[in-house]
């Protein structure tokens, strides 16, 4: 197996400080207005108010305006989720899955462009969903209370999801694994989840009928792991939260069918302070990571092997107090300002609270 890296475009942030996921459709043509995608926002906020999705239209230029917002039918838990992928799209567009952190669900929306459609709530089969993934018809949810992973059939008629019986399995980290993410493999038939608590990443051969098997668990190669995604070839890159100011790092690994993970750049520092989302784009030739606590964004070279080289350590800054924060991305996710500007599609990573 070999591996490969990414790129991206700029993209104008979106300050609010209840938002936990940010999540964007594809580009698309012929909106009115100049309008080129729309954009989709998790509140994550309790009772009374309820979570919600905010849904804005996105202009060529990377503008958000306000566009409605869509109530999830639970709660959130109206602090921050230190997680990646708490929303995200279909591979078709056509659905949007969303985590009720604070009343242990997941909700299931119907997508038209700028209007949702609440089609179902269900139970999380576990207490304080942060993450989901999905491949095809099958959906798992990382619970963070429980914590563990479990698996949903989504129904193709009516889209609901229907709990998977056998799918659920504990994180090997256990109470102490503080998870950040789970999410598919390229392949789709192995599960990979960061553990910031112990320093681990599991990983969960998933079979022939969708049922995840037990986890195996590999020591990070940085401190803090928590926020990853895929270039080509099975290469995971993950955001190494690290351990204090100066300390944050990018890591690639490579994933092989039967889950093991062999570590092909070793957490590579960028000087900054708390690396959480990842963004590796089509191209795979660059990688990005938001740097939390810096209020900055570095950028890294990806090899044809999947090795790590920095760019820039401060590829873009926030400005004056403000910082990137969490969304929760799979061909979505915001950006702050980049230098190459080629690429159309976008994808990004979590933080720590």
């Amino acid at each position: 197996m070999s591996s490969r890296k990414a790129h991206l475009r700029p993209f104008r942030l979106l300050s609010a400080a209840s938002v936990v996921a940010l999540l964007m459709l594809l580009p698309q043509t012929g909106l009115a207005g100049g309008r080129t995608g729309d954009v989709y926002v998790l509140t994550n906020q309790p009772q009374p108010t309820g979570n919600a999705v905010m849904v804005f239209h996105r202009d060529a230029a990377g503008m958000l305006t306000p566009a409605g917002s869509f109530a999830t039918g639970g709660n959130g838990t109206g602090t921050g989720l230190g997680s990646q992928g708490a929303a995200l799209l279909s591979g078709d567009n056509r659905l949007l899955f969303a985590v009720n952190a604070g009343s242990n669900s997941i909700s299931v929306f119907a997508v038209s462009g700028d209007r949702l459609t609440l089609l179902d709530t269900v139970s999380s089969g576990g207490s304080q969903p942060i993450s989901l993934t999905v491949r095809h018809n099958l959906l798992y949810v990382l619970n963070a209370g429980t914590p563990n992973i479990s698996g949903f059939t989504i129904e193709p008629a009516r889209h609901l999801l229907v709990p998977l019986p056998g799918s659920t399995q504990a994180l090997p980290g256990g109470a102490a694994a503080a998870p950040a993410q789970v999410a598919f493999g390229p392949d789709g038939d192995v599960l990979v989840v960061t553990e910031k608590g112990t320093n681990h990443v599991d990983t969960f051969t998933v079979d022939d009928e969708g049922l995840a098997q037990p986890g195996v668990s590999f020591p990070s190669n940085g401190t803090t792991p928590f926020g990853f995604a895929f270039g080509h070839d099975n290469v995971a890159i993950v955001s190494d939260a690290g351990s204090g100011a100066g300390s944050a790092a990018v890591s690639s690994y490579e994933l092989d069918e039967d889950g093991n993970l062999e570590v092909i750049t070793p957490a590579l520092g960028d000087t900054q302070t708390a690396a959480c989302w990842v963004v590796v784009p089509r191209n795979g030739r660059f990688a990005y990571t938001s740097n939390t606590g810096s209020g900055t964004v570095s950028s890294y070279t990806v090899s044809h092997g999947g090795n790590l080289a920095l760019l820039n350590a401060v590829a873009a800054s926030m400005g004056s107090g403000r910082r990137p924060n969490r969304h929760g991305l799979h061909r979505q996710q915001p950006l702050p300002v980049c230098t190459e500007q080629r690429e159309r599609n976008y994808q990004w990573l979590p933080c720590p609270s």
